[in-house]
């Protein structure tokens, strides 16, 4: 599902709902059978020549076939097998949950202190060529928010 920050201007939220029943009723997601029950687009055409539509219908295909393959996989294992891997898995996430949270209260404290000290401007400088990391530490809250100056 998309975030404020990464919505497209262009954003449907009609299709994404219509994907997001299609993947949980698991039917195969074609631009065809979206723009059947899509109340405005009547045509395929309309979603493949549209590229944030297009995008999106893709990364819904991509889920269906991740999801697909992890049911594949169940049904190969049994339950306890499978229930002890989730309860494993579960608790890796809440260890890098925990992670990511000391990571960005880290970072936010080492870009004050950079800042404090007046150089913030040769940080920025050095990561301008890195807009997509920059705007992943803003996207997890590791980027200071308050007005840097730079003392002189």
């Amino acid at each position: 599902m998309m975030t404020e920050e990464t919505k497209p201007q262009s954003y449907d939220p009609e299709m994404e709902s219509i994907l997001q029943e299609m993947l949980e009723r698991d039917e195969d997601m074609t631009a065809r059978a979206v723009a059947r029950v899509h109340p405005r687009v009547k045509a395929a055409s309309s979603i493949t020549r549209n590229p944030d539509r297009s995008a999106l219908l893709a990364s819904y295909q991509k889920k269906q076939e991740e999801y697909r393959d992890w049911r594949k996989r169940l049904a190969k294992r049994s339950r306890d097998s499978t229930a002890m891997d989730m309860a494993e898995k579960d608790i890796r996430i809440k260890e890098l949950e925990q992670q990511v949270e000391i990571l960005t209260a880290s970072h936010v404290a080492m870009l004050r202190a950079v800042g404090e000290l007046g150089g913030f401007a040769k940080w920025a400088q050095f990561f301008e060529s890195y807009k997509e990391v920059r705007d992943n530490l803003a996207k997890l809250g590791a980027m200071p928010d308050a007005e840097v100056f730079q003392i002189r």
